[in-house]
């Protein structure tokens, strides 16, 4: 990634399933410029892969904080990540 950016893995937590916090985090991080994807977990959090310049991760960073309208974000843990191939877009997975 290090020619592209980086690539960070996010999980949010708090009231952030039920909200449209997974369709917001595709708008957010096409309009970022970001590759990867998102899905709910089952004990109710979300997790991003995010891949792209470094300004634009963490910018996608600081709005994970905010998350969408409805949504009450109360942590978001972040580690780097190495990923074996490159995104070419954004997803929504399960």
């Amino acid at each position: 990634m290090s020619d592209h950016g980086r690539a960070v893995r996010v999980r949010i937590s708090g009231k952030v399933q039920g909200v449209g916090f997974r369709y917001w985090t595709r708008d957010e991080a096409v309009r970022l410029g970001l590759t990867g994807w998102v899905r709910n977990e089952e004990d109710g959090a979300v997790v991003a892969v995010i891949a792209g310049p470094d300004a634009a991760v963490t910018t996608m960073i600081e709005r994970f904080r905010r998350g969408p309208s409805g949504a009450s974000v109360s942590s978001v843990e972040t580690e780097a990540t190495q990923l074996e191939k490159n995104p070419t877009d954004f997803r929504i997975t399960r």
